[in-house]
Formats: structure tokens, C-alpha cells, sequence
């Protein structure tokens, strides 16, 4: 299968959309606090994109009826936003992709609710560290492998487990798009990086042991152990002056 190389003029379609995405995270990062509900952090997600002529792409994408994933704790993707209070000490990943003029960015961040303990921030702040340790990776001429290699050595430098089922994307004018990005694995596999690539890298940290399962819904996908999980995602273009990051906010 071929990569869809984006000229200059698409990849600035996709940081309109990124632009979208980033000042809503930024947005979000005021407003989460114990007592809020992720179903009320969906309504607020969409409707900040529509008041600013996007749209959110993950709403009605295979049936999905939410506008964001909303994963709390233990749960490492594509939770469905619910009524129930998050508690302080949660944390919360959500997960958007805004689509502005038919051109599509992704990105998910896991919050903290209120206060936390210094196990949870290692969490974050490791999974984090991995996530950027693929993006310095994702240059010409590098590969797909040299990415999940980076972010598996970060995160497991520090006991940290790195799920396998989900994977990073191409994306453009559809929200998943080829190449698949792994976050594991060895060095110098996969596929070869070009100027004009724009990929997202997502990886998902636990604190424990990486295998997941989907629950009855047939979306939410948690740990097998009960361990936590925390997941960082930037929509990139490969250029030859190094990655951009298009929908960078913090």
C-alpha cells in the first residue's frame, strides 16, 4: 500500500484542524475537576469545534456515537463518555479528532483529576517523555520501527508496560490512513519515512502489564490487570527540517 505524500498546502489544512484540537485540550485542562462528568466534557468538545467550524471526526466514525473517547484509570482507549463523576486522584484521557475543510488532526492527553500521587505523575510524566522520544525519531529517511523502539526503550527504562493493540496512523482526509505507527519493536523496520508523511504517535503506558481487552460494548478497551494507563498523541508532518507538530498545545 502507498503512502499519501501531503504538499505544503495540505499539511496546512491539517494544522488549521490541529490548531482546533490544541486549543481545546488547552481549554479542557481548566475546566477538568473532580465532579465533572466525561459526558459533560464531550458536549463541551464538540461544541467548542463547531463554534469554530470543525467538526468532530470520531463522532458517527464506525458507529461511534461520542464526539471524544473518555478513558479513566484503567481503561486505555475509546471509552465512552458517561454521567459518572470523576473522583479526584483519577485520570482521564480524551481523545479528539477535528476535521476543519475535510482535513483531519488528531490528539489525546491524560489529565489529572485534582490531586495525585507521585506514582501517577511518574505515569504521565513517562509516558509523555515517550511519546516525544518517537516524535525526535520521525525523520527522512529514518523508519516506522525506529519510532516504537524509541518509545518502547523510554518507556520500559522505567517498568513501564507499552500496549500492542493500538497503534499510531497516517492521516489527511481520512482519520486513519496508511502507514500503522507501532510503538514497540525493533530499530530499522517497517516503513521508510518521507517529507510529506503526517502520522500520529499515540503510544498507551501502564503501569503494569500491556495486554488489554475490549469489554461488551465492543469499544472500551482496558488493562488485563487492573493497572493504570496513560496515553499522549500529536499529529506530526514529516519535513526536512525535523517533525512539526501540528496540534502542539503545552
Amino acid at each position: 500500500m502507498a503512502v499519501e505524500l501531503k504538499t505544503r498546502e495540505h499539511i496546512r489544512g491539517i494544522r488549521k484542524a490541529g490548531r482546533v484540537v490544541a486549543a481545546c485540550h488547552k481549554a479542557l485542562s481548566r475546566r477538568l475537576a473532580p465532579g465533572v462528568t466525561t459526558r459533560e466534557i464531550d458536549r463541551f468538545v464538540e461544541r467548542f469545534m463547531l463554534d469554530r467550524g470543525a467538526t468532530p471526526a470520531q463522532k458517527g466514525y464506525k458507529g461511534y456515537p461520542y464526539a471524544t473517547c473518555a478513558s479513566v484509570n484503567d481503561v486505555v482507549c475509546h471509552g465512552f463518555p458517561d454521567s459518572e463523576p470523576l473522583e479526584s486522584g483519577d485520570i482521564v484521557t480524551i481523545d479528539m479528532v477535528a476535521d476543519m475543510n475535510g482535513w483531519k488532526a488528531d490528539s489525546a492527553w491524560t489529565y489529572i483529576v485534582g490531586k495525585s500521587s507521585a506514582s501517577t505523575e511518574k505515569l504521565l510524566r513517562v509516558a509523555k517523555q515517550a511519546m516525544l522520544a518517537g516524535i525526535k525519531t520521525a525523520v527522512p529517511g529514518n523508519y516506522i520501527g525506529d519510532i516504537g523502539h524509541a518509545v518502547q526503550k523510554r518507556a520500559e527504562r522505567d517498568g513501564f508496560g507499552v500496549v500492542r493493540m493500538f497503534v499510531g496512523h497516517g492521516i489527511g482526509r481520512s482519520m486513519h490512513e496508511f502507514p500503522e505507527v507501532e510503538h514497540f519493536g525493533p530499530p530499522g523496520q517497517g516503513v521508510k519515512l518521507e517529507e510529506g508523511m503526517v502520522i500520529t504517535i499515540e503510544p498507551i503506558i501502564t503501569t503494569g502489564r500491556p495486554e488489554v481487552y475490549v469489554g461488551m460494548d465492543g469499544w472500551t478497551a482496558r488493562t488485563v490487570d487492573g493497572s493504570w494507563a496513560a496515553q499522549f498523541e500529536h499529529t506530526i508532518a514529516i519535513t526536512k527540517d525535523g517533525p512539526i507538530v501540528l496540534t502542539r498545545w503545552d
